[in-house]
């Protein structure tokens, strides 16, 4: 359980990591291209990949039994 727990922990941070950075250059570029280099879209963007993260964070806490990329085989009873 520990060691689920471990890479559910992994996989958030990766995850929040991921969508923060993207909607940090997605900030930056609609700045540069269409707001006359304001910061507002830069902390909006980041904001929302951070959001979006803590969301998918919570949602995988809070289902247990979600397997992430496995396939699971049932035996046969005899």
């Amino acid at each position: 359980m520990a060691e689920e727990h471990g890479r559910k922990w992994d996989r958030c941070l990766a995850d929040t990591a991921v969508k923060t950075v993207t909607g940090l250059g997605v900030g930056i570029v609609f700045s540069v291209l269409l707001f006359k280099r304001r910061t507002w879209p830069v902390a909006f963007g980041s904001g929302l990949g951070v959001g979006m993260g803590y969301t998918n964070c919570q949602n995988d806490f809070r289902l247990p039994y979600l397997i992430h990329g496995r396939m699971v085989k049932v035996k046969e009873q005899s």
